[in-house]
C-alpha cells in the first residue's frame, strides 16, 4: 500500500491557518477561512448544517458520502464539491474506513471594476471563475485537474517559508478555484487567449539584443538564432519595422550613438573608443563616421569648444 501523499500535512495542521491571507484577483478579495486536512473517523457523521462562506471539499483518501440540499452522493478518494453558502449539507464517513478531506473555506468580496486591477484578460478571468463557483450543480465530482496537490504545495511553502512563499501560497489558492470549476466545465467553447503582433514582438527582441550586444562581434545569423528564425524572417521584420531597414546599417547607427556619448564624456582617445564600441579600428571608425555626418570623430569632439554647434546626434 502506497503512502498518504497529504501525511506531512498532519504534522503542523494548522499551519495554514495561522497565515492572515487576503488575496487580491480581479476585482475580487479572496479571504481565506480555513485551510487544512480533517480526518472522519469510520461511522463519523456531521448532519446537516451550512456556512456562510465558500467551502471546498477533497477526498485524498478513503470513502463516504454526502447529502447535498436533498440529494445524497457516494463520496471516493479523488473527488471533490463546493458548498456554497447557505447550502445545507451532510457528511458522513464510511462504517468500516476513515476518510480524509482537505477543505478550503473563503469568502470571496467584490471589489468591483475600480478596484486597481488592471489587467482585462485576469479580470475577465476572475469573473468566469467566480460566476461559475456560485452556480455549480450541487454534486460530487472527480478531480480530474489535479487541484488537490496545491494543498500540499502550499503547506510545504509555509512550512519551509522560503523566497517567494507568500506568492506561491496566494497562487495555490487561486489555482484550486480555477481547477475547481474547470472540473465542472461544461465544453462550453472558452474566448481566445490575449495575442500580439508577433513581427513586432521579434523586431523589439531583436533590437534589445543588438542594443546588449552591439560593441561584439554581431550578424544577423546570431540574432536569428536567438529568436529561433531564419536569418532571411529577420530581414524581413528589420524591413518593416526599421527604417534603416538594413542589419548592418541598424549595427552601424547604435554604435555610432555610442561613439559619440564616448566622445562628448569622455577623453579617450578616438582609437580606444573606436574598439570600445564594436569598430575593427580607428582608420574604420573614422570612415565610416565621416561618411555619416561629414567630420572626423575628433571635430566632433572639438565642436563642443565652438559656439552654437549645429551638429547631427
Amino acid at each position: 500500500m502506497s503512502a498518504f501523499p497529504y501525511e506531512a500535512m498532519w504534522e503542523r495542521q494548522d499551519a495554514l491557518e495561522r497565515l492572515d491571507l487576503r488575496i487580491r484577483w480581479g476585482q475580487y478579495e479572496i479571504r481565506v477561512l480555513r485551510f487544512h486536512l480533517t480526518s472522519f473517523p469510520p461511522g463519523k457523521v456531521l448532519n446537516f448544517h451550512k456556512h456562510a462562506e465558500f467551502e471546498f471539499h477533497f477526498i485524498p483518501s478513503g470513502a463516504g458520502k454526502v447529502i447535498l440540499v436533498d440529494h445524497p452522493f457516494e463520496l471516493s478518494e479523488g473527488m471533490l464539491y463546493v458548498t456554497g453558502p447557505g447550502v445545507m449539507h451532510y457528511q458522513e464517513a464510511h462504517t468500516a474506513a476513515s476518510m480524509e478531506e482537505l477543505c478550503l473555506h473563503i469568502d470571496i468580496v467584490d471589489r468591483g471594476a475600480g478596484s486597481g486591477a488592471v489587467d482585462r484578460w485576469e479580470i475577465a478571468e476572475a469573473e468566469d471563475c467566480v460566476k461559475k463557483l456560485q452556480t455549480l450543480p450541487p454534486k460530487p465530482v472527480m478531480d480530474i485537474y489535479h487541484a488537490m496537490p496545491c494543498f500540499l504545495e502550499a503547506y510545504r511553502a509555509c512550512c519551509d517559508n522560503y523566497s517567494g512563499s507568500y506568492t506561491t501560497i496566494k497562487q495555490c489558492v487561486v489555482q484550486i478555484l480555477l481547477r475547481t470549476a474547470r472540473a465542472y466545465d461544461d465544453g462550453t467553447p472558452r474566448p481566445e487567449l490575449p495575442g500580439r503582433d508577433v513581427g513586432a514582438s521579434r523586431y523589439r527582441f531583436a533590437m534589445q539584443y543588438i542594443r546588449s550586444n552591439y560593441a561584439s562581434p554581431l550578424t544577423l545569423e546570431d540574432v536569428a538564432e536567438k529568436l529561433n528564425i531564419s536569418s532571411r524572417q529577420l530581414q524581413r521584420i528589420l524591413r518593416a519595422y526599421h527604417q534603416e531597414g538594413s542589419f548592418r546599417g541598424i549595427v552601424e547607427d547604435i554604435r555610432l550613438e555610442a561613439v559619440c556619448r564616448r566622445l562628448d564624456e569622455s577623453d579617450l582617445p578616438v582609437e580606444k573608443i573606436a574598439t570600445l564600441e564594436g569598430f575593427a579600428n580607428g582608420n574604420y571608425l573614422h570612415a565610416v563616421f565621416r561618411k555619416r555626418f561629414g567630420m572626423t570623430p575628433s571635430q566632433y569632439r572639438g565642436r563642443l569648444s565652438k559656439p552654437n554647434p549645429s551638429l547631427p546626434l
